[in-house]
């Protein structure tokens, strides 16, 4: 061996000890070995950053972008909505949650719909008196298997794809071409996950939520009926059957005179107000289906058509706020902070009064409306404390069908090669943000930044074992540990390897390190690279043997209340029959 072949094989040694210690964070970690493979001079200076540049990098941040901009859209709340009408046999419960988000992995960020899922299963589970361990761990297991599905579902094909074009000099692999092999283990995996998983997944009590701790009621909030409404000369009971939510209309205002006790057969007019009791969530649903405008709500309408920034949060109040004992009509938040008081919850008995003229309580919950840095304002000025986010966006659904289109023409640009898919994923996600569907702050918040600096700094670091001819010399390990058997034991092996690795690193880091691996196994045999590369691809997203090996595993385990060896019990299996289906699979699909 070299001098430049043993540094380089010492440096990744050094980088996965590093993975798997987990004290340092891996893009830090990348970083820093990026540096020493430059000071080594493996990696010449010029190219030291080159990686940043890279398409894979490109369009990862792009499709990341892109799935925020549909996650703001609500078209996934939409969706959830109807998930919540399935019955109550948790068999089929687990059938619909896991189609839904292995399509929707298949076309954005898979942790952000995992993350969307979530809310959903575990109302599933408390409403059947279940615990969300049934749930959760076949959800996040779900969502990697999407990801398999197409090009832009997980940072590995992007990766593997980028490989084939730029160090092959060969067509990169196209938006569906993973669909024949990813397609047919999403729907065997769904079926083992269905069938089996809820007999293998241990019953865990997870840790209480916040929702939980503060034991939020309904809130009682006022809303107004604008002109021309489709909700003009309907009775109060039709009102309240629109929605699949738990509408309660307590009061009703008419030209400033109120009626408390309202007839279920009283009619309503335009400019009426009603005082509604229900969930945030409800609320949300109510305002979409019928275009009612939350009363504080449509004096901020100026702002927020020209600041993208507006949002609604939760928060609780504090033994020792500055709320207490004070009516939000006194407050007047919204002139003083430019925040408006939506909606108040109060979790020990109902509030008789106008929400305007509630006195607040130490542990009434509010429904705050306005800027993220306003909101914080008050927060800090009233001591008040935070609750995590239900991520509402009110009145937002009509943005569904223009979001859903950009995402739609990106991908179209793409699938019929009229631009590159990292081109046509930038100019969506730029799309999304003149079009408003996607505001600044939140299409550089929706970028996962440790995930582009470990690919920026790792592109480098893999193409250093193809310069050096450390890959070859792996390679010929590999096929020395084969022996003279057929090609597919190499591809198995290969297989096998990039799985363990992506269970103890970073999966994006498992392909970029196997690939040229691959890539040198294949040369070395004669046949054709795409059943390696391939292979790397499927194995690097098959990552279900422990919490660590990806965020989707890692975000379940809390709330579910999992250990780490619970992920074995039913990862090991699934691992099992993804190498036992992919591997003829991809034989077929991709010949040697």
């Amino acid at each position: 061996m070299t001098f430049d072949q043993w540094a380089i094989s010492l440096l990744l040694v050094l980088i996965l000890t590093f993975f798997v210690w987990g004290k340092y964070r891996y893009d830090l970690i990348s970083l820093a070995a990026l540096l020493v493979a430059t000071f080594l001079g493996l990696v010449p200076f010029t190219h030291a950053f080159s990686g940043f540049s890279h398409p894979a990098v490109i369009t990862v941040a792009a499709v990341l972008i892109m799935s925020r901009g549909l996650m703001d859209s609500g078209i996934v709340d939409f969706i959830a909505r109807y998930l919540n009408k399935v019955g109550s046999n948790v068999l089929l419960q687990l059938a619909v949650l896991l189609v839904f988000v292995t399509i929707a992995s298949a076309f954005m960020n898979n942790v952000g719909a995992l993350a969307l899922f979530m809310p959903v299963a575990i109302r599933m589970a408390r409403k059947q008196e279940r615990s969300p361990s049934l749930y959760l761990m076949p959800l996040a297991f779900g969502s990697l298997l999407g990801g398999m599905m197409t090009l832009i579902g997980t940072p590995p094909n992007i990766i593997i794809s980028s490989f084939r074009s730029e160090t092959l000099g060969l067509e990169p692999f196209g938006m569906f071409q993973f669909l024949p092999v990813g397609g047919v283990l999403t729907v065997v995996g769904i079926l083992f996950l269905v069938l089996l998983g809820p007999l293998i997944v241990p019953d865990r009590k997870g840790k209480v939520s916040r929702d939980e701790l503060f034991d939020i009621n309904d809130y009682l909030t006022q809303v107004k009926i604008p002109e021309r409404s489709k909700v003009t000369d309907l009775r109060v009971k039709e009102l309240e059957r629109m929605t699949d939510g738990d509408i309660t209309v307590v009061g009703h205002i008419r030209e400033d005179e109120r009626f408390n006790n309202v007839s279920m057969y009283r009619s309503l007019r335009a400019n009426d107000k009603l005082i509604i009791r229900a969930s945030a969530s409800d609320i949300q649903e109510l305002v979409d289906a019928t275009g009612i405008m939350l009363s504080e709500s449509d004096k901020l309408s100026s702002e927020i058509e020209s600041n993208e920034d507006i949002e609604v949060t939760e928060v609780s109040v504090t033994a020792s706020s500055g709320l207490i004992n004070k009516t939000a009509r006194s407050l007047n938040l919204r002139s003083r902070f430019g925040v408006n008081i939506l909606g108040i919850a109060r979790s020990t008995g109902r509030i008789r009064s106008t929400p305007g003229n509630v006195r607040f309580k130490s542990g009434d919950v509010l429904l705050l409306q306005g800027q993220e840095s306003a909101i914080q304002d008050v927060v800090s000025n009233f001591t008040l404390l935070p609750l995590e986010s239900r991520n509402l966006r009110l009145g937002k659904l009509s943005n569904v069908a223009l979001a859903l289109s950009i995402f739609m023409l990106a991908i179209l640009l793409a699938v019929f090669n009229v631009l590159p898919v990292e081109v046509a994923f930038v100019l969506g996600a730029v799309l999304m943000v003149f079009t408003k569907r996607l505001s600044l702050k939140n299409m550089y918040e929706a970028i996962d930044w440790p995930i582009i600096i470990l690919l920026g700094a790792m592109i480098p670091i893999s193409a250093a074992l193809e310069t050096t001819g450390t890959a070859d010399l792996i390679a010929a390990q590999m096929l020395t540990l084969a022996g003279q058997n057929a090609p597919w034991i190499s591809l198995l092996l290969i297989m096998g390897v990039t799985m363990g690795l992506s269970n103890v690193v970073n999966n994006a880091a498992a392909a970029l390190l196997m690939a040229p691996v691959a890539i040198a196994i294949a040369s070395g045999l004669s046949v054709s690279y795409d059943p390696f590369l391939m292979g790397v691809a499927i194995s690097a997203s098959a990552a279900f043997l422990t919490p660590i090996g990806h965020q989707s595993n890692t975000l379940v385990m809390g709330p579910a209340g999992y250990r780490f060896s619970d992920y074995t019990r039913l990862g090991l299996p699934i691992s099992l029959i993804v190498i036992a289906v992919a591997l003829p699979l991809i034989l077929m699909v991709f010949p040697l």
